[in-house]
């Protein structure tokens, strides 16, 4: 066998299928490889204002870097979930690892060569297709690896997603730091090279690490439920992406996921200024609150998600939304109080929840459509999560504006009064939560 054939081989879903002895836990590992790199997109913000001044451009039109990948995200995600699914793990990591490595690469490019076009291409465009597809790569295997802890397993990888920032971005700053002194580009292309190389190991070693689950894998000591038929609840309710998008269920979940991440993703931009203006601290000890909604994002993901397994997803999303709406609800009294620990806190709870959301939808696709083409259904689920990036910052960004700018109240009030809005986004979160149901396939009865 040529070492071509090796290769391709061993990228196919035969040639991932693990050995006898395989810890599932490796496969956990792999997801977290393959996630945290990819994490990095949330920190992006650090590069904003270098590139804003070696580029020339203004602060909004630098902005359109990070929305158009977070755009792509979510459409690479649905184009190719059905390719992903088809393809296997493996080789979906190593498509992913090597979109975001040229991603990064365009982009040193276009500083080097003055064109924002060019970067908002690399690491937007290419970049988020590798962001879209690694997102999802490794979901539908950890479903089948932990069927028994579904929440606690998509919740350990996508905290990988949610925690790359907290390496990325004080690694950025420092390689800038670094590499600026001599160089024409406040040392960005020698920075994005730098981590590219180094995020591409870490991938490249998920790529090698992830394995399928041999067909008919359970843990040990687990067995699924089953319908009154005696089949098992597992094996009775795979829906196919096209079987899944006609459910209403699916389209609930859509507005779930867009109103969880709408309300969240708009904070994570504003958070420093929001703390300043609201109780009136300091520059330096607002970037210490906007370090810690990261942390609280990330442990959100995990903590909540495996949660989930114990009071079920519907039951996580029904705290998620409405304990995050009264939260919402309550921040303006608390900064009118001037009571920091309770400012923080809320602010601490509802971006757990966030983070939270994201981390549990997949256990909810798979309990609703099963666990067959779970990877493609979240894929186009994801799509929700591309508008939210657009429809979030609006709400606080041109909500805040128009309330200072027309209106004329303080900046103090219009973040309050933001915040409202985002509490009642949640709240009807909270309301398409009640009408999900779990969908009936025709001749399946669920017990």
């Amino acid at each position: 066998m040529s070492l071509v054939s090796q290769l391709r081989h061993a990228l196919s879903k035969d040639g991932a299928m693990a050995e006898p002895g395989y810890s599932r836990w490796l496969m956990a590992a792999a997801a977290l490889l393959i996630h945290f790199p990819l994490g990095q997109a949330y920190g992006f913000s650090v590069f904003n204002g270098p590139l804003s001044k070696v580029l020339g451009e203004s602060l909004t039109s630098v902005g359109w870097i990070f929305s158009v990948a977070i755009i792509f995200l979510g459409l690479s995600a649905a184009v190719f979930g059905k390719w992903v699914e088809r393809s296997g793990p493996r080789l979906a990591m190593l498509a992913s690892a090597v979109c975001f490595f040229l991603g990064f690469q365009l982009a040193a490019l276009g500083v080097r060569h003055g064109s924002l076009a060019l970067v908002i291409l690399g690491y937007g465009v290419v970049g988020g297709i590798g962001l879209g597809i690694g997102y999802i790569s490794p979901v539908s295997t950890l479903i089948k690896w932990f069927p028994d802890k579904r929440g606690m397993a998509t919740g350990l990888a996508i905290m990988g997603f949610g925690g790359g920032a907290l390496v990325g971005s004080p690694l950025a700053v420092n390689l800038m730091k670094h590499f600026q002194e001599g160089s024409a580009f406040a040392g960005i292309p020698e920075t994005f090279t730098v981590m590219s190389l180094a995020y591409l190991f870490f991938q490249l070693c998920a790529v090698w690490i992830a394995r399928l689950p041999q067909p008919g894998y359970r843990p040990v000591g687990w067995v699924p439920p089953v319908n009154a038929q005696g089949v098992a609840h597992d094996d009775a309710h795979d829906f196919s992406v096209a079987e899944a998008i006609r459910r209403p269920q699916f389209w609930l979940l859509w507005g779930i996921l867009l109103l969880n991440v709408s309300a969240g993703i708009g904070i994570l931009g504003q958070a420093s200024l929001m703390a300043q203006k609201m109780v009136g601290i300091t520059p330096g000890a607002a970037a210490g609150f906007v370090g810690l909604l990261s942390l609280c994002n990330m442990a959100g993901r995990f903590i909540w998600s495996s949660f989930s397994d114990r009071i079920g997803r519907k039951a996580a999303y029904a705290m998620y939304a409405g304990v995050g709406a009264v939260a919402y609800w309550a921040i303006p009294a608390a900064a009118e109080a001037r009571n920091l620990p309770l400012f923080v806190g809320l602010f601490a709870l509802v971006m757990s929840y966030y983070g939270a959301g994201f981390a549990t939808i997949p256990a909810y696709l798979a309990d609703m459509f099963g666990k067959r083409e779970v990877g493609a259904i979240h894929g186009r689920l994801l799509t929700a999560w591309s508008l939210a990036g657009v429809v979030g910052p609006l709400v606080v960004n041109a909500g805040r504006d128009h309330l200072v700018k027309v209106q004329q109240v303080s900046d103090a009030q219009a973040y309050s009064t933001v915040v409202y809005v985002l509490g009642g986004l949640l709240m009807a979160e909270f309301v398409l939560n009640l009408f999900v149901k779990p969908p009936v396939k025709q001749g399946v009865h669920h017990v």
